[in-house]
Order: C-alpha cells, then sequence, then structure tokens
C-alpha cells in the first residue's frame, strides 16, 4: 500500500502519491495524521541546512493506528528525537542527544508530512480532550519554548528580553511571561506585536532597545542581527540563549563574550507533559499564529506561503477538519 507526502530530495520538494505505507517496528506505533505545521528548520533543510532526505515534518498530531491497545484510536502527539537508549548520552538522562538518535523529518527518519508515520511508543503522548486537534499541533514549538526555563532559572527579579516576533519569538515570550519576569519583546512587525501586546506583554521595535540592562536574552530569529541585538542588551555576565538554528555561519565579537563574561546557552527540543498542560489550561495561546491551512495534496503552494516574509504558521491538513 502507498501514501501521499511531501519528499525532500537534493533540495527539491516534491509531492508524492506511491510512498510505502510505513510499517510499525516492535517497539513502535503508527500514526495517521491529522494536521502537521510548517517550522523554520523545514524551511531551512529545504535551502540545505543538513543533506537530508525523506519527509518532512516534524510538528504533528495524530490518531494511532497500529501500536498498543491502549493507544489504539488515541490522538497523540510525539517527541521526535527516537534514542537508542544504550549510548553514553542516553545512559546519562539525555536521550535527545543520543549518539545514534534519528529525528523525525530531519536525521533518517521519514517525518509527519504525510498521511502517516512511525515513532517509538515511549515517545507518544496523549491529548487531551480538551485541547483542540490544531492547537495541539503546537506542543513541540511550545515544549521547545519551555526548554529554556530547564536550562535557565528566570525569576521575577529578572529583566529577560526574547528577540524575534516570529513563530517561535511568539511561543518563547508567552512561556517566559508566565514566570512574572520583567519581560520585553522585541521584533521587526507591529502586527506580529500586537499578538503579545494583546497579552500583556511588552512589546518594542527590533532598534529601541536599551543596551546593557538585561539578564537574559532569548534569541529567536536565527540571524547574526538578531544575534547581536541579544549581546549588545545584556548586562556584564548576562547569559544568551539561542533558540534558532542558523542556516548560515554566524560571526562573534569574541573579545566582547570575555570581557563581559557573557554565557551562552544552546537550546532546542523541550518537555512536552508541560506544554500540554498549558496548552490545557488556556494559559498558552496558538490560535493567533495560525496564519494559513492547506490539504496535504497542496502542500507545495502551502511551503510557497510558508517562505514569505513574515508569515507565521502555516499548517497542513490531513484528516477530518472537525477533529
Amino acid at each position: 500500500m502507498t501514501m501521499q507526502g511531501l519528499w525532500l530530495q537534493d533540495q527539491q520538494l516534491t509531492l508524492r502519491d506511491d510512498l510505502p505505507l510505513p510499517e510499525p517496528a516492535p517497539n513502535e506505533a503508527r500514526i495517521r495524521v491529522l494536521r502537521a505545521g510548517i517550522c523554520n528548520t523545514d524551511l531551512e533543510l529545504l535551502r540545505g541546512y543538513y543533506p537530508y532526505q525523506g519527509i518532512l515534518g516534524h510538528e504533528f498530531v495524530g490518531i494511532v493506528d497500529r501500536g498498543p491497545e491502549h493507544l489504539i484510536n488515541q490522538r497523540v502527539v510525539g517527541e521526535i528525537n527516537a534514542a537508542c537508549g544504550h549510548c553514553d548520552c542516553c545512559q546519562r538522562g539525555m536521550p535527545t542527544h543520543c549518539r545514534n538518535r534519528s529525528v523525525l523529518g530531519i536525521v533518517n527518519h521519514n517525518g509527519a508530512f504525510a498521511d502517516y508515520l512511525c515513532l517509538p511508543v515511549q515517545n507518544l503522548h496523549l491529548v487531551p480532550d480538551t485541547i483542540s486537534t490544531e492547537a495541539a499541533t503546537f506542543t513541540e514549538p511550545l515544549a521547545a519554548a519551555l526548554e529554556i526555563l530547564e536550562q535557565v532559572t528566570i525569576t521575577p527579579n529578572d529583566r529577560v528580553l526574547v528577540v524575534g516576533d516570529g513563530k517561535l519569538g511568539q511561543l518563547v515570550a508567552q512561556t517566559l511571561a508566565l514566570t512574572g519576569c520583567e519581560l520585553l519583546a522585541v521584533g521587526r512587525h507591529a502586527e506580529k506585536l500586537a499578538n503579545l501586546s494583546d497579552r500583556g506583554i511588552a512589546t518594542v521595535l527590533a532598534d529601541q532597545v536599551t543596551p546593557g540592562i538585561y539578564d537574559v536574552a532569548v534569541e529567536c530569529t536565527g540571524n547574526p542581527s538578531g544575534f547581536e541585538t541579544a549581546r549588545r542588551s545584556l548586562r556584564p555576565r548576562g547569559t544568551i540563549v539561542l533558540k534558532s538554528t542558523y542556516a548560515g555561519q554566524l560571526s562573534l565579537d569574541m573579545s566582547a563574550i570575555v570581557v563581559d563574561e557573557l554565557t551562552i546557552v544552546g537550546s532546542r527540543c523541550g518537555p512536552f507533559a508541560p506544554a500540554l498542560a498549558l496548552l490545557a489550561q488556556g494559559k498558552v495561546d496558538v490560535t493567533p499564529l495560525i496564519q494559513a491551512r492547506y490539504p496535504l495534496s497542496q502542500g507545495l503552494a502551502a511551503f510557497d506561503q510558508a517562505q514569505q516574509k513574515g508569515i507565521l504558521k502555516v499548517l497542513l491538513e490531513m484528516g477530518d477538519a472537525d477533529l
């Protein structure tokens, strides 16, 4: 049997209807995909950020159709790193850094822009009935935003700057606001910053940031100017969190890093359970981030729109619209 999906090869994306229907391994479940979101990593893979060949996509929600009995016909989301469980990183409790891992839609593992995907059962999380299918699609990027709080202590006494008003920056700002810190979000698009202002988060345009006063700056743009804005904003011994992958090279003023004794923290995948809890409790609002929806059959047009400057989240629909 075959299925439809978006296939990436040699930086060319094609819609195929001859992809083999995946068969789950003994430790896996097969999921019928309902929704999947296009993120910046997908766009960077298309530009050649990493030599991946296969089905793209890692932000998804779907229904289990093969696997353990208690999961059959249940809505799930899935952590994207499939770990071996045996290497030194796994043994140290760092499965997201497993030396033998595959990564859904990114490294040696077909992804979510297709009718079906497979993941280890241990990667799956049930979606509460109170969360809509569209909102659940944001679980993976919301978890990535929450990873910051796993790595850096942020208190109500801290001044925190979020650089970037795109998809990830919006989620990072919403999660950090819950700490009660003195938060400022900076971006280049007034209409995007308005989403955060409506939630009581202070915002300014990129050229209005006061330098040298912030304890923590979170860089969510993935471009050199965003990094420089974050670096300049920090007080001595401040912390800069890099939340975006960089498709190209980043040049650093290492003297400034050393003289100001700055800490640089790389941050990517995060905890799913707290992300689902925030969505269930309505403490994070993802609805304003959705700008377009396309059926999988129009996936190439969806990517065209997702690549337009200023676009937030574009969703692909595979399943029933009312789920």
